[in-house]
């Protein structure tokens, strides 16, 4: 199961928007947002709500697929999450997420018994290419127990 499908699986809202995951690995991922008049908003592109969703997914998939073998001690949650709307989006959206640190750096902080935190960093983009957010999401490996 990719971490996309794993995401999918585990968080219904994913399944709601119709999200469509298109890349998830360590490095990259990526995530649609088809267009659909359920979730547009009152100017006819996709509401806020569903592309802050559709980005803080994509930072959820990128996430898995870095840390996915940590899952058996640790739990990933998101700590707080920053958008901006740069531009008008219209019809379908991409959502694209890279990582802020290093894998091995968390890992080896959760190694030391720490509470490790990482930004993901996302972008927002039209069919057209250009960039209508950009969103921050801070996450961390809560040790279980």
């Amino acid at each position: 199961m990719t971490a996309g499908e794993m995401v999918a699986a585990t968080v219904p809202m994913v399944r709601t928007l119709n999200l469509e995951f298109l890349e998830s690995t360590a490095e990259r991922a990526v995530v649609r947002l088809p267009d659909q008049t359920d979730f547009h908003n009152h100017v006819g592109g996709p509401h806020a709500g569903a592309m802050f969703t559709l980005a803080e997914s994509a930072s959820g998939a990128i996430v898995i697929a870095a840390f996915g073998d940590q899952l058996t001690r640790a739990v990933p949650l998101a700590v707080k999450a920053e958008i901006g709307y740069t531009k008008l989006a219209m019809g379908e959206v991409t959502a694209t997420a890279t990582l802020g640190r290093p894998v091995a750096d968390v890992v080896a902080e959760l190694d030391e018994g720490k509470r490790p935190e990482f930004p993901v960093t996302i972008e927002i983009q039209r069919a057209d290419g250009a960039v209508t957010g950009e969103m921050t999401v801070v996450w961390t490996l809560r040790p279980n127990g």
